[in-house]
């Protein structure tokens, strides 16, 4: 049971130092209770108070750690606008150990080739899920090696047969997968498995209230890395059992449902699938089983796990440097725009379009847009001519014209003034800038 900022505060040291990062200890206590603060902030709590306090240090959604880097768990609130998500959701594409070794290693190939990049950022797919459903344990042990010699990304491995599990597991437990499902039947010798190997494993009920009896089961082992799977395989039931046991975790510090949960595509038409695994990325998926691996399917759904899991509060930014389109030269023209993600990529996209090689600077405005950073004081003459001059521009080009975005004209004669250089007017929007750059010539 989660303890009380009064509860948590009389085991406080009461020292009301500020080193926490809040005033008072009573403000830390509440802080603590709420999950917006973690016990090891405060440098003078006692080891008794410490062990006492465990269940209120402990994030409602354990960390789950698997594979090369992925993390599961350890979110805090149910919605980004109360606080941020912290660990996106972990992409899976499933291998099954029926396909032959043409097919396995065609299918390889694909996943290593999900690589993008947009805005700046780059994604890729995060593990492979191999799937046992030859029932032979011989061929799933032989997949698994085949997929973990040809990758290092993250894995994970399904099979309900424990043997078989324990032949797959055997070489390749240092590369700790995620294995699984720990099912009624046979949770304690998977469980057993996951402890003896140090990796984690997926416990899997029908329902709520079965997987929370399945999981107080596993605990008595002496075991906790735990990954939920709730059993259900439609998207409206899967939908309600995400909400719930994330609810529940979150709400009520009802610790059995308090680890990640995966969830697995049900859909056989791609699209149909992404639509579907994009609903358990909004809600409240820590890892997504799929089974298309083509990249014009996964893209959209990468680039939906981006904007989800971004922290509202610092958003995407570009390096406050000057950046250059095409050949350019000293004849090239100078865009000045901000370093907000989403700007500066529309601006660069139409004046590579507008087939003019120029240079675009844009201003570090803490990764606001044009309108924004100006209404903050962010985007202001003095700061323009600062950048000007730190990325040597006049060096570069011999005429002295620059561009600023048409929002903000009110600010070219002030800017004219400080820079010495002529400051032209643009568009308002990105999208004026082709017909605009003929003006230029």
């Amino acid at each position: 049971m989660a303890l009380t900022g009064l509860e948590i505060y009389k085991q406080m040291p009461k020292k009301n130092c500020g080193e926490c990062g809040v005033p008072t200890c009573l403000a830390f206590a509440m802080a603590l209770a709420s999950g917006k603060a973690a016990l090891d902030s405060c440098p003078y709590v006692t080891e008794a108070a410490r062990e006492n306090l465990d269940s209120a240090a402990a994030p409602p959604i354990k960390a789950i750690k698997f594979g090369k880097d992925s993390v599961l768990g350890d979110e805090t609130v149910l919605f980004r606008h109360d606080k941020t998500f912290y660990h996106p959701t972990t992409l899976l594409i499933s291998v099954s150990d029926t396909l032959s070794d043409d097919e396995l290693n065609a299918k390889i190939e694909e996943i290593k080739g999900l690589e993008f990049e947009r805005v700046g950022l780059q994604y890729s797919i995060d593990g492979v899920a191999v799937v046992q459903e030859s029932g032979d344990a011989t061929r799933f042990a032989k997949v698994a090696a085949v997929v973990a010699e040809a990758t290092d990304k993250s894995l994970l491995l399904l099979s309900s047969d424990p043997e078989a599990m324990k032949a797959a597991l055997a070489p390749l437990a240092s590369r700790k997968p995620l294995i699984g499902a720990a099912t009624i039947d046979n949770y304690e010798a998977m469980v057993n498995l996951a402890k003896e190997n140090s990796v984690p494993v997926i416990i899997k009920a029908d329902g709520l209230d079965a997987l929370e009896e399945l999981v107080v089961k596993a605990q008595a082992l002496g075991y906790k890395e735990f990954v939920l799977d709730p059993g259900s395989r439609t998207p409206v039931d899967t939908l309600a059992n995400l909400t719930h046991i994330r609810r529940l975790a979150i709400k009520k510090k009802f610790r059995p449902l308090g680890f990640p949960v995966v969830a697995y595509t049900s859909k056989t038409e791609p699209m149909e699938e992404i639509m579907e695994a994009s609903v358990y990325v909004a809600k409240y998926a820590s890892a997504v089983v799929l089974k298309t691996s083509k990249k014009a399917h996964l893209l959209p759904l990468m680039t939906l796990k981006q904007n989800i899991y971004t922290d509202p509060q610092k958003p995407i930014q570009v390096e406050p440097k000057l950046h250059s389109v095409g050949n350019v030269d000293e004849n090239s023209p100078v865009y000045i725009t901000t370093n907000f993600s989403l700007t500066y990529y529309s601006v660069e996209g139409e004046v590579e379009t507008s087939k003019i090689p120029s240079y675009i600077l844009p201003i570090d405005t803490d990764g606001t847009s044009v309108l924004t950073a100006y209404a903050a004081g962010k985007f202001e003459p003095e700061k323009i001519v600062e950048a000007m001059n730190a990325c040597g521009i006049a060096d570069k080009v011999k005429h002295r014209n620059i561009i600023i975005p048409g929002y903000v004209a009110v600010i070219s004669g002030k800017l004219s003034e400080l820079s010495g250089w002529k400051t032209i007017v643009g568009p308002r929007e990105s999208s004026g800038i082709v017909s605009f750059s003929k003006s230029l010539t």
